[in-house]
C-alpha cells in the first residue's frame, strides 16, 4: 500500500517558503519536484521548471497555488496505482493523503524501484520466462501446470497487454535456473517464448529497464 512506501527523508515545502529554498531542497534530494503544503493541507506539486521559468527565487510558493499539480494517491492505494500515476505524470515523487485528504508524506522513485524489485522476487534464486500469446488463450492454471510438471514452481508473474492488439506478454519467475526442460514443454504446447533469463541475466535486464524508466521520467 502507498502508506508503506512513504519516505521519511523527503520533507514537504511550506506555502510560506520561497523558490530559492525549493531549488536548494531539490538539489539536496536530487529531485525535480517537491510537495507543497499549508498546515496539513496538500496544495500541490511544484517543479524545478516552474521556478526557473518564473526567474524569481524570492517568490513565495503560496503564489503558485493555482499552478501546482494536484496529483496524489490515498494511503491505502496499491503500489501499481502509484507507479501508474507517477509514470503517466513523469513524476519522481508522489504525495500521499489520508482518508481526510490530509498530507502524510510522499513516495520517491527510489522507493518504488526497490518495491518493484521485491515484487519481481529478485532475491530468490531462479530464472524468468516471457511468454507471448493471444489474450483469449491465456490460462494461468495451464501455465502453472506446465511449470509444475517439470518439478518447478512459479514465484511471481506479471501480465502486460499490448494496446490495439490481441497479444499479451506473460512474464513468470520460476524457482529453477535451468529452464531448458520447461521451455521445451511450453513449445510442445505451442507457446511462443519471447525471452528467457537465468538469475544474473534477469538482474541485469531489470536494472537496465529501471535505468530506462528513470531516463523516461527525467525527459
Amino acid at each position: 500500500m502507498a502508506i508503506d512506501l512513504i519516505s521519511e527523508e523527503i520533507p514537504p515545502l511550506k506555502e510560506t517558503d520561497n523558490g530559492k529554498l525549493a531549488m536548494s531542497w531539490m538539489e539536496d534530494f536530487h529531485l525535480p519536484q517537491l510537495a507543497v503544503i499549508q498546515g496539513n493541507n496538500f496544495l500541490g506539486i511544484i517543479t524545478e521548471e516552474q521556478i526557473l521559468d518564473e526567474n524569481d527565487e524570492e517568490r513565495q510558493l503560496s503564489s503558485y497555488a493555482s499552478e501546482l499539480m494536484k496529483i496524489f494517491v490515498h494511503q491505502y492505494e496499491h503500489v501499481y496505482e502509484v507507479i501508474g500515476r507517477m509514470s503517466s505524470a513523469k513524476l519522481r515523487i508522489m504525495p500521499v493523503l489520508d482518508e481526510e485528504a490530509k498530507y502524510i508524506g510522499c513516495i520517491s522513485i527510489d522507493t518504488i524501484l526497490e518495491k518493484i524489485s521485491n515484487l519481481a522476487a529478485m532475491k530468490d534464486p531462479g530464472g524468468i520466462l516471457q511468454l507471448e500469446l493471444n489474450v483469449n488463450d491465456y490460462s494461468l492454471s495451464e501455465i502453472s501446470n506446465i511449470v509444475e510438471s517439470n518439478g518447478a514452481k512459479i514465484l511471481s508473474s506479471y501480465i502486460y497487454t499490448h494496446d490495439d492488439s490481441t497479444k499479451m506478454d506473460v512474464t513468470i519467475k520460476i524457482n529453477k535456473t535451468d529452464l531448458g526442460g520447461i521451455i521445451q514443454t511450453f513449445e510442445r504446447y505451442n507457446y511462443t517464448i519471447a525471452a528467457s533469463y537465468h538469475k544474473s541475466e534477469m538482474e541485469a535486464e531489470i536494472k537496465r529497464k529501471f535505468e530506462a524508466f528513470l531516463h523516461y521520467l527525467n525527459m
